[in-house]
């Protein structure tokens, strides 16, 4: 049975020039004017929303297509749309949330915290049959949602500082009431009396608020992946996407043997799991679901990647899933590749890069993306093609198909 899959994807919206965050988002979807395209909390991100797909060759088509589309928008109005969780050139400041009844409730009723919302996360749909099916599902994939955080990483910077953090959007999105692991419930009746308590509470106003790294969609049979960060190469979503249709599938097989997730209710080490992902990216330790000890992400994912096989194979995902997933490794997260880029240059080097990696540009520490200084000329995009090379595709990599 074909399980089908879609993707969201959120981008800060930044001034070529300077390559800071602007609140400028209205002017590029009015020139977009197509309804993939949303509203964020914050004027100063888009989100974009794939169609559904059976396969990863075409939810790449889609997100590479979309992208392109953000980019030829944004390059005309002198802005650049940017996938990352942050962006390293940001500023506070008042009057940037988007002028809808629900978000100026949100921004009067958390103040700071939705103020510093200038984040942006990459969520993935995998189809179930059901409701209670995605409410039972959450337990069992919960544990190795961090190793997918750790992949997607890329917001070590913060108001133009370096965090120490590969996902400091992590940080920032766990002081949100609802924010962190999901609970375990044994049918969607159940899930449903939770969600209606919580809001009893009047902490949050309604069921879009629970921003749980995993949850039922409320809108359509799917379950949700929200714990990643925006991933500046496409590739890394569809490796994200890959890996967690999988984790979906192995535990719908593991429930329709077992009858029962296997928890123990007890989700400290999970938190911590997260923590550590957040912290560390694919740079350093992880926490094992299979131990709950520390190891190293390589060992962690590759040990992931096993477990999954049988359900990537039926699914005609292994070949695409594990060549990503190696070179995923072999470069680093975005974090990382952000890191190195600063060292060498600066910061706004570092927008640049994540500029033309948004956009499908594929660089080499050798070859960084570089402006000129100290002038750059106004008709260069971010990141001038001439110091780009197209991304290099295998035979496995999504969309090398055409």
């Amino acid at each position: 049975m074909t399980v089908r899959l879609g993707a969201e994807e959120e981008f800060h919206v930044l001034d070529v020039e300077s390559g800071r965050l602007v609140p400028r988002a209205d002017a590029l979807l009015t020139r977009l004017g197509r309804a993939e395209f949303t509203r964020e909390l914050q004027r100063s991100s888009v989100e974009s929303n794939s169609q559904v797909h059976a396969t990863l060759d075409g939810l790449y088509a889609d997100l590479t297509a979309a992208r392109r589309r953000l980019d030829s928008a944004a390059s005309s109005l002198g802005l650049a749309a940017v996938a990352a969780g942050t962006v390293p050139l940001a500023g506070l400041a008042a009057g940037t949330t988007t002028p809808d009844a629900r978000y100026r409730r949100m921004a009067d009723e958390y103040r700071r915290v939705a103020d510093e919302q200038l984040i942006c996360s990459a969520q993935v749909h995998v189809d179930v049959p059901d409701r209670d099916t995605a409410v039972r599902l959450m337990c069992p994939v919960s544990p190795w949602l961090p190793p997918l955080l750790a992949l997607s990483a890329s917001s070590p910077f913060w108001l133009g500082a370096d965090t120490g953090y590969a996902s400091w959007r992590t940080m920032l999105w766990q002081r949100w009431p609802t924010a962190g692991p999901a609970g375990c419930y044994g049918s969607a009746a159940e899930y449903e009396r939770a969600v209606a308590e919580l809001i009893g509470t009047g902490v949050v106003s309604d069921a879009g608020m629970l921003y749980q790294d995993v949850r039922p969609s409320a809108h359509q049979p799917t379950l949700e992946l929200r714990i990643c960060d925006a991933c500046p190469r496409a590739e890394t979503v569809v490796l994200v996407a890959g890996l967690f249709r999988a984790l979906v599938r192995d535990a719908r097989d593991r429930l329709e043997r077992d009858r029962a997730p296997a928890c123990d209710g007890h989700h400290e080490w999970l938190r911590a799991a997260v923590w550590r992902a957040a912290r560390s990216g694919l740079e350093g330790d992880l926490v094992d679901p299979s131990t709950r000890r520390a190891a190293p992400a390589p060992h962690v994912l590759r040990g992931m990647l096993g477990r999954l096989r049988p359900a990537l194979e039926e699914a005609g995902d292994w070949a695409t899933v594990s060549a990503l997933l190696e070179e995923a490794l072999a470069e680093g997260s975005a974090a990382h590749r952000m890191r190195r880029t600063a060292r060498q240059e600066d910061l706004l080097a570092c927008v640049d890069l994540l500029a033309a990696e948004t956009r499908g540009a594929h660089l080499t520490p050798q070859a960084p993306v570089r402006r000129p200084r100290p002038h750059r000329r106004p008709s260069a995009p971010l990141g001038t093609a001439s110091r780009v090379r197209p991304r290099t595709q295998t035979r496995a990599a999504p969309g090398a198909t055409g």
